[in-house]
């Protein structure tokens, strides 16, 4: 179904009512699972991923990431293999982005995995993923450098607009995904490094500039999310062991 681009064009919001630069309800805790060593529950917009940590524990293996997709987490209820492709690309990226994030050096001999369960997809599903692994690394102690966070960005739909005057839109749901070329951004710290930059659709060069641009604010945003749900279960634990 073609997407509907007559409001965004005439009231400048989008079809789930946000504006371009505003990002879905985000939700995020920490220590959901007793039984692991990390755990962390997150929610961008409808998308939403439980994740959990074991180790570090021998062998060396470094830094590996397994991906179950739901069936009922989509519209189509599609079971995806341990083959499919699409999630070896994402669990690859993910590894990558915290393989040098993570100061492995002090775990020469052993292994880091994260399980990431994809309860619910509607978009964003490896910027959501990225952000679900950094609240449960940081649940299992493991030291980094930084905030690992992500987010999603798309060309703005075609309008009477120039190139110029078009915004990208930020943290893309399903439907938009479906429709928009777009491009995924992970960055780590304060500065804004850049771990992730996947592309998976065709687009203007003339607009790449200011999707990047407006991926990094986005990053930005959700940095500062992610901190605070970690201050508000620090806080938490805390007050539980003064009580």
């Amino acid at each position: 179904m073609p997407l509907d681009t007559s409001t965004y064009a005439l009231a400048h919001l989008r079809l789930d009512g946000r504006r371009w630069s505003e990002l879905r309800r985000i939700h995020g805790q920490i220590s959901t699972q007793a039984a692991a060593d990390g755990s962390a529950y997150f929610e961008q917009g409808n998308t939403k991923i439980l994740c959990t940590v074991t180790g570090p524990q021998e062998p060396k293996r470094g830094v590996e990431v397994e991906m179950n997709v739901a069936a009922f987490s989509g519209m189509d209820r599609k079971k995806r293999a341990r083959g499919d492709k699409r999630v070896q690309e994402m669990q690859y990226t993910i590894a990558s982005a915290f393989q040098s994030t993570i100061f492995t050096h002090l775990y020469p001999h052993s292994t880091i995995t994260l399980n990431l369960h994809v309860l619910s997809q509607d978009g964003s599903l490896l910027a959501c993923a990225l952000n679900a692994a950094t609240l449960a690394l940081i649940d299992a102690g493991m030291p980094m450098s930084d905030y690992v966070s992500a987010c999603t960005v798309a060309s703005a739909p075609s309008s009477d607009q120039t190139l110029d005057e078009q915004d990208p839109l930020l943290d893309l749901n399903g439907l938009e995904e479906q429709e928009l070329p777009f491009l995924t951004v992970g960055t780590s710290g304060e500065e804004g490094k850049v771990l992730v930059l996947l592309m998976e659709t065709r687009v203007q060069v003339a607009r790449l500039e200011a999707m990047v641009s407006v991926g990094l604010d986005g990053c930005r945003q959700i940095r500062g999310i992610l901190d605070g749900v970690v201050r508000e279960h620090g806080r938490k634990v805390l007050e539980s062991r003064v009580s």
